[in-house]
């Protein structure tokens, strides 16, 4: 398939895979595996929605009360961008067949809208305002998936990990701050078979880009945009103006995000080259080159920005505050800067890491921590396979897989001795050390 996060191609019969994809459906809920013609798109969130023990049948549970709802999307960022979702997608849904809906990063319905008729018969699954429709609750479906991707996708059918939403098809994409990045929801397409053609996702993602830009229209840039996190050059947005830095300078621009107070020379220079015998005027002639790029948002004597800055890092710190493990997960694209060496930049990137990590640890979601542990930055992360294999259900058929990395991690680091993966965990506390983090 050329596209993978469309469900079909053209001129596949929905018939056929509906009843192929249904026995695959089976298969995997009897022994976890996964056969063809199961897209891999469709296979991950069958895992994610295993791990995190969604049910296979009944209905979705909703969070958000009548009165909690009003207040809570009234002052939602999404509010604003309703007007083009209505404008876009308003007629396919006041068609008898489709369904909008728009919900939050946390897959929280707040806005179902179309024909009564098809409303009634989507209130059967709890597909409603104020239902959490994200996989951990409602398994895989277009929203949900679609913000645990962060990526435009189709479900269809039988693809859905519940049963009782396998009579519908929808088609959904992420929606993002268009100056911070940060993940507000998502806009979806519901309806029958038909929203598995490719134009339902490609009017999906449209949606989606009109929305972000709408979001930014009217509206008076108050500060500035830093996005460092999984960049090794950090991406500068100033009053509509994108700008890449180099490696030095997204340091500078960093650090000095952090310390809105201002940094001294000497400070500055400690902070990027530690203790080393650095000429002045080398953090001079950098700062000189960096006036140049950025004008007067940066000032000397002390050395600090002139205007407020929203940075991806305080957006995970902010969702971390606030308790919120998911919406942290999402917001973290990496490590700071990851190939700086400035003394200043590693401990910030190792404080945030460490941060999000006892978060991901310590809230025991199966879901959050192989989606940690599946990337780069956590596929070496004993601590985390560990915990994995502890959150899992002794019998599930998903431990099996990160039972084994486990394993594999604990002799690779010469962890021979000791509890064995899978016993508890405060037996293994007192013969467990972590190893380096790469």
């Amino acid at each position: 398939m050329v596209n993978p996060w469309l469900a079909m191609e053209a001129g596949t019969d929905p018939v056929e895979r509906t009843r192929t994809v249904r026995r695959a459906h089976a298969a995997f809920l009897a022994d976890g595996t996964v056969v063809p013609p199961v897209r891999r798109v469709v296979a991950d969130s069958w895992r994610r929605s295993a791990d995190a023990q969604a049910a296979a049948d009944g209905a979705v549970p909703i969070e958000l009360d009548e009165a909690a709802l009003s207040a809570y999307r009234d002052g939602h960022p999404l509010a604003r961008a309703m007007p083009v979702f209505r404008e876009l997608l308003g007629s396919f849904a006041q068609d008898g067949a489709h369904l909008l809906a728009v919900c939050d990063p946390q897959g929280r319905l707040l806005w179902v809208e179309g024909h009564p008729g098809v409303r009634r018969s989507a209130e059967r699954m709890n597909f409603v305002v104020g239902a959490r429709w994200d996989e951990r609750h409602a398994g895989t479906n277009a929203p949900g998936t679609a913000l645990a991707a962060d990526h435009a996708v189709q479900i269809f059918a039988a693809e859905h990990y519940n049963r009782q939403v396998q009579r519908w098809s929808c088609a959904a994409a992420p929606l993002h701050d268009p100056r911070t990045g940060r993940l507000l929801g998502a806009v979806d397409l519901t309806g029958g078979d038909h929203v598995a053609s490719p134009h339902s996702l490609a009017l999906a993602q449209a949606t989606a880009r009109a929305a972000e830009s709408h979001l930014t229209s009217g509206v008076p840039e108050l500060g500035v945009c830093l996005a460092s996190l999984g960049r090794d050059e950090a991406l500068l947005v100033m009053d509509g103006e994108r700008l890449r830095l180099g490696r030095r300078h997204s340091e500078i621009i960093t650090l000095l995000a952090r310390h809105p107070e201002g940094l001294t020379g000497d400070q500055l220079s400690v902070l990027l080259y530690g203790e080393r015998d650095m000429r002045p005027v080398t953090l001079r002639a950098e700062l000189s080159r960096l006036r140049h790029l950025v004008g007067t948002l940066l000032h000397s004597r002390p050395y600090r920005l002139s205007r407020p800055v929203e940075t991806d890092l305080d957006a995970v710190e902010e969702a971390l505050t606030a308790g919120e493990v998911r919406s942290a997960l999402n917001a973290y694209r990496g490590p700071l800067l990851p190939s700086s060496e400035a003394p200043g930049v590693q401990r910030l990137r190792g404080a945030l890491a460490d941060r999000l990590r006892s978060a991901l640890l310590g809230a025991r979601d199966p879901a959050l921590l192989r989606e940690w542990a599946r990337t780069s930055w956590g596929e070496d992360d004993l601590e985390i396979w560990e915990a994995l294999v502890d959150a899992l259900p002794e019998r599930s058929p998903a431990r099996s897989a990160p039972l084994a990395t486990a394993h594999r991690l604990r002799a690779a680091y010469g962890l021979t001795g000791g509890a064995a993966v899978g016993a508890p965990v405060a037996a293994r506390v007192a013969t467990f050390t972590q190893p380096p983090r790469f």
